[in-house]
């Protein structure tokens, strides 16, 4: 007797069918998933977290670095944009919110709705995403790098205001079209002018109101601000003349915060485009009925977890890379 009860617990152990937790074996493995891309994600921004403590003096300050807004053209808007790009991004999760519950009624239509916002949501952020990358790879004022890999900025001596190189570097009109690492020459892109060392340092001595501004912070957490002088006597330091961000120069400052938010951005992107090629999946297959034939739409369910993954994420690179 003890022994066919063993063999019926056995059975009903090992047979198949459980579903630990209340959990579907779908469920349980989207779970999997997702722990192990949050270990992931928490190594890469850990590693974000020490690269900035090591280097604190020397790292952007994001208010000065994400400003634009579009349509707005030189207005300063520090951060509104993604701000605006995270609410639209928490608000897709709660049409999926919504698409879930509609599911568990199995009201087909509101199931489509609210999958069809999600989409919309996601869309629309991966396109505020590119937008910023755009921007932040293209610059907006220009800086000097000295041999040490340091960047020099320029500002208004009276109004402390970051001031661009096109507004008072002096071309030379070199003939030649390549700029070497010793910025000797000059040549033009997409109608904007790159700048030589002779071009910036020509307009740095036309113009006595503009002074350089280290990228290193001082004891009230501002960039320090040299005098006239001794900014004359630091820009005979620079070597390159930088424009924007890639992956080898920032004129924002230092070079591994540019290497970071390419990666961490570039990797959760990624995700959300995931996230939205399978939420269109999973839309056309609610159009056709397809869960609704099976009178269950655990799918979306499953994809709705993924989905609040993906959300959860950016609320912790948007903290690590924007408010911190």
């Amino acid at each position: 007797m003890e022994a066919t009860v063993t063999t019926a617990t056995e059975e009903k152990v090992w047979g198949g069918g459980n579903e630990p937790l209340n959990a579907s074996y779908g469920k349980m493995m989207m779970w999997f998933f997702i722990v192990s891309d949050a270990l992931t994600f928490s190594g890469f921004l850990a590693a974000y977290g020490f690269s900035r403590f090591k280097f604190i003096e020397s790292w952007p300050i994001a208010d000065e670095v994400f400003t634009h807004f579009p349509f707005l053209h030189g207005v300063d808007a520090p951060m509104y944009y993604v701000a605006l790009m995270t609410f639209i991004l928490i608000f897709s999760s709660v049409t999926m919110v919504l698409a879930v519950d509609a599911g568990h009624q199995l009201k087909k239509t509101k199931v489509a709705w609210y999958m069809l916002l999600t989409i919309v949501g996601g869309i629309i952020f991966l396109g505020s995403q590119a937008w910023e990358w755009k921007n932040f790879i293209a610059g907006e004022y220009g800086a000097l790098e000295t041999r040490g890999g340091r960047i020099l900025q320029f500002v208004d001596a009276n109004t402390g205001k970051r001031v661009a190189l096109h507004d008072f570097a002096i071309p030379t009109g070199a003939s030649d079209q390549e700029m070497n690492v010793s910025g000797l020459s000059a040549k033009e892109e997409g109608g904007e002018a790159i700048y030589t060392i002779q071009d910036v340092v020509d307009g740095f001595s036309a113009h006595s109101n503009i002074v350089i501004r280290t990228e290193t912070l001082n004891e009230e957490g501002h960039k320090t601000v040299l005098s006239r002088a001794e900014s004359e006597d630091k820009i005979k330091s620079a070597v390159l003349v930088v424009e924007g961000a890639n992956l080898e120069r920032n004129e924002y400052g230092n070079r591994l915060f540019a290497d970071f938010f390419f990666f961490i951005t570039g990797f959760h992107g990624f995700h959300v485009f995931s996230g939205v090629a399978i939420n269109v999946i999973i839309f056309f297959n609610v159009i056709l009925g397809t869960y609704e034939k099976r009178k269950s739409y655990e799918m979306v369910e499953k994809v709705g977890l993924y989905w609040h993954f993906v959300d959860l994420v950016w609320v912790f690179v948007f903290t690590f890379f924007y408010l911190v």
